[in-house]
């Protein structure tokens, strides 16, 4: 799919819910982004808009402490049929050890509902930091996708901060894991700093927002 036109260009602030019940109407296309608080979420969103400012970054993990909805510009549906709604999801960052703990289960609870309940979700996007093993949210996020037919795309971040030989190991051994674990999804090195994999992964979030899941059709 060519990416000259980056749809995620026309990303715009819409909302930031602290309960599902607060989204938008649940219609058109949605894909959400996920990770823990340190992985990079918010300068891959930034990376991937093209927006250096639309996503709040912080020297101090965790800020994103609702779920931050974006609108992006209507979808081209097949000839005959009304442009589709997309948006994009950003998720609690999860795990950052100084957000209280009444929070975290606030958060573990909205998240769950929200993947299990939001029909117009199409896909998630999964932000790791390529220099760690994949941590116990990771893992649960990976295996509700498998769980639930959920396609999900992870984007080994911070791929600028080592050499291209332990990433590429990083990504295969990522790659033969998810193979194993029964997740649909797919993985790549990322790098926001870099622009490294910036149009790899706008390609793969587009074709996300345009395959609908199996309930839709």
């Amino acid at each position: 799919m060519s990416t000259k036109h980056n749809v995620l260009n026309g990303a715009t602030f819409v909302l930031a819910a602290h309960e599902i019940t607060q989204l938008p109407y649940d219609s058109g296309a949605e894909v959400a982004f996920a990770g823990r608080s340190n992985a990079g979420k918010s300068s891959a969103l930034n990376a991937l808009t093209g927006h250096n400012g639309l996503a709040r970054t912080s020297k101090t993990p965790g800020r994103t402490q609702q779920m931050v909805v974006f609108d992006l510009p209507p979808l081209k549906g097949a000839e005959g049929t009304e442009p589709l709604t997309a948006r994009l999801v950003d998720l609690p960052g999860y795990g950052y050890a100084k957000v209280p703990e009444a929070i975290r289960l606030h958060w573990r609870s909205e998240i769950d509902a929200y993947l299990k309940m939001r029909r117009s979700l199409r896909g998630v996007v999964l932000i790791v930091d390529i220099r760690h093993p994949l941590k116990e949210f990771d893992r649960m996020m990976l295996g509700f996708c498998a769980a639930t037919e959920l396609p999900c795309h992870v984007l080994l971040t911070k791929a600028d901060k080592i050499s291209r030989g332990p990433a590429s190991a990083a990504l295969e051994a990522l790659r033969k894991e998810m193979r194993k674990d029964g997740v649909t999804g797919t993985a790549q090195v990322f790098s926001s700093s870099a622009k490294n994999g910036v149009e790899e992964a706008r390609a793969r979030i587009i074709e996300l927002l345009h395959t609908p899941r199996p309930h839709e059709l």
